[in-house]
């Protein structure tokens, strides 16, 4: 008698940016009887099983709000993505070097390839889209109330509060100040931003 050995299937999931997306499309592959061989930000490897094709795994995500990611630039866009997120998250990491030389690093392709696909697929830079994930993470951080906006502009590696403030309201068309004092804080989820 031959037993039949699983193979490995890896794929890249689009708006898979944090730790409970991790442990929600885990449990969902579980759910359904897959089993989970690794899964990171963007990413999933598990065991092929009969009967579940890329249309079943395309229709399981798309139903939690997360999309197959299929075409090259597309991929290379959303690891772009999750490398400015861990960036953001990790900021000691990332602040050895600057946003182009981190990503080129991390991704191993030319800065100006990464650019020119996200900016054509995406319709924004990937400088536009840092910023709008780190204007994200002030809001997150004024509304936590732990940290007074110098702190918070040199956790977010800020040259000054004054440089911080000045991209708030550019981006936010509101002071801080403003953003604190509201009733309700608009806020965009990661996966959002572009």
């Amino acid at each position: 008698m031959f037993l039949k050995r699983s193979m490995k299937k890896k794929i890249l999931v689009k708006n898979m940016v944090c730790n409970r997306c991790i442990t929600f499309l885990e449990q969902e592959f579980k759910k359904v009887g897959l089993v989970v061989v690794s899964i990171t930000l963007g990413e999933i490897v598990f065991l092929e099983k009969e009967g579940v094709d890329e249309a079943f795994i395309e229709s399981l995500l798309s139903k939690n709000g997360f999309e197959l990611v299929k075409e090259v630039g597309m991929m290379v866009n959303e690891q772009v993505k999750i490398a400015c997120i861990e960036a953001i998250d990790n900021l000691e990491a990332a602040t050895e070097e600057n946003l182009s030389a981190y990503l080129s690093k991390k991704l191993k392709k030319d800065y100006s390839v990464l650019s020119k696909m996200f900016s054509k697929q995406e319709g924004i830079t990937i400088e536009r889209y840092y910023i709008n994930l780190k204007i994200e993470k002030v809001k997150e951080l004024i509304q936590l109330q732990r940290l007074n906006f110098s702190e918070i502009a040199y956790s977010l590696n800020y040259k000054s509060s004054s440089h911080l403030a000045a991209q708030f309201k550019s981006v936010t068309g509101m002071s801080m100040s403003e953003y604190k004092n509201l009733q309700q804080w608009d806020r965009k989820s990661l996966d959002q931003i572009v």
